[in-house]
């Protein structure tokens, strides 16, 4: 089943644009830690605002913690491994945690998480709203008590602020997190980090240079490549950066969000690197899908070949975004789908075998250029046309990108996509003919990498 994306996004033209997230990696424990020196501005008001695309579903994960001492005398933000929110704090039991479930791996949302607990209704000492609408709906709701000083605000040498982690070091999140700020000393609105678009009635974000941080207050933009954890607020409040690399500095942000690999939609494959990485065990097919449907317009993405047992069995395409994957076997032997093969180069349509093009394997770059309105498509092996092959597709169709790995001898098969965002280093750096994206091979003339800006203006 495919995500149902609820930010339809950030396709929105105009306005403030977002240029960076930070993908983090739950398999490799990247977070961000600082310590705090000194008294917050207040421990009893703040607001958190950042914007989150998921890629890791029925996970325990963490996005923010203040470690203070121990497991009891801290305070967090996560999500549940029921894919609800959760905020807790060790003082007076205070909890809430949403009947919502956040299970939307296409598109980024908005959380803003606003403290205040000198307000003399209880419900008004810490509100949560999401894209813009103050959410209401609680399985559990317990608030603190009034002027209550909460664990997840204090400061002094021995504390520490986690982003993906928690004390003890658990809990690492999956995904890609943008435009993250600490307000210390104030409850806002969601109105103070973004609006709904005129036109659209999408919510979107808004410059937030300008507010007041606090003494222990930050914003992460992510846009220093070398510094993830840089600190533009003004406060240099800078985060020690946690086995994340230059590579993890993404372009899929909440204002131009791209395309993924579905952990919705898989039959044994496993995701990684914000479900841009994809691997497969075992002696059997497995296989996987994009997260994005193509229904009309010209697509280009790339996958690498990162391992596997010799002689890699994998198939790269397009198929319908409507079919169910298999429970066990090639999506390529469906109908309707397009398949590359890298044992002896041959592709698959429809089900049905022929020769077309040289093989690959390891290291090896495959194009996929995808003329939805034509209904043909290319395949690339490192910038080398492989031929056009003529797919018969229905025009009344809706296309994903797939692809399935064979673990040969039992072994592994992995592949990396590359939608416009890598998550491998790039040596040349191309750009679709919108100057988006950054693929190591020329984008073909008159197609574009898959993102929402694109899809807005050309799906």
């Amino acid at each position: 089943m495919t995500a149902q994306t609820i930010l339809p996004a950030n396709s929105v033209t105009g306005g403030f644009e977002v240029a960076n997230s930070c993908r983090f990696n739950i398999g490799s424990s990247d977070h961000l830690t600082r310590s705090l020196g000194g008294s917050p501005t207040s421990t009893r008001k703040a607001t958190w605002s950042y914007w989150v695309k998921k890629a890791k579903l029925v996970a325990a994960q963490m996005i923010y913690s203040n470690e203070v001492a121990d497991d009891n005398n801290r305070g967090y933000i996560q999500f549940e491994d029921n894919d609800s929110f959760r905020m807790v704090d060790s003082v007076s039991s205070t909890q809430l945690k949403t009947n919502r479930l956040f299970r939307d791996v296409a598109a980024f949302y908005h959380i803003v998480l606003a403290i205040d607990t000198t307000q003399g209704t209880a419900a008004n000492r810490i509100k949560l709203y999401v894209n813009g609408v103050q959410e209401t709906s609680f399985a559990t709701a317990s608030y603190p008590s009034q002027n209550d000083d909460l664990k997840i605000l204090t400061g002094g040498q021995t504390n520490k602020q986690h982003i993906s982690k928690v004390h003890g070091g658990a809990g690492y999140f999956g995904g890609y997190l943008s435009e993250f700020v600490f307000i210390d000393g104030l409850q806002l609105a969601p109105t103070s980090f973004g609006e709904f678009d005129e036109d659209s009635g999408i919510w979107k974000p808004i410059d937030v240079s300008g507010l007041t941080f606090g003494t222990n207050g930050f914003y992460l933009d992510f846009e220093n490549s070398g510094a993830l954890g840089a600190d533009v607020s003004g406060n240099s409040n800078n985060f020690t950066v946690n086995n994340l690399t230059a590579i993890d500095q993404s372009t899929d942000t909440c204002t131009n969000n791209f395309a993924t690999l579905n952990p919705l939609d898989v039959n044994g494959i496993v995701l990684s690197e914000g479900n841009l990485n994809a691997g497969s065990a075992g002696a059997t097919w497995r296989s996987t899908r994009g997260t994005f449907g193509m229904s009309s317009g010209k697509w280009y993405w790339e996958m690498k070949i990162i391992g596997g047992n010799t002689p890699i069995d994998a198939q790269i395409g397009v198929g319908s975004f409507e079919l169910a994957i298999a429970s066990n076997g090639e999506w390529s032997s469906a109908n309707p789908s397009v398949a590359y093969s890298s044992g002896d180069g041959s592709k698959k349509v429809n089900g049905t075998s022929s020769s077309y093009g040289a093989s690959f394997t390891t290291n090896d770059i495959i194009g996929v250029a995808f003329d939805v309105d034509n209904l043909n498509v290319t395949f690339y092996k490192n910038g080398a046309s492989q031929g056009a092959i003529t797919t018969g597709f229905s025009a009344s169709d809706t296309f994903a990108c797939e692809v399935a790995f064979y673990g040969r001898g039992g072994g592994t098969t992995n592949g990396s996509f590359n939608f416009g965002s890598p998550p491998y280093a790039i040596s040349s750096g191309n750009t679709d003919g919108d100057g988006y994206g950054n693929f190591e091979y020329a984008v073909p003339s008159g197609y574009f990498s898959l993102n929402t800006k694109n899809l807005a203006e050309y799906g």
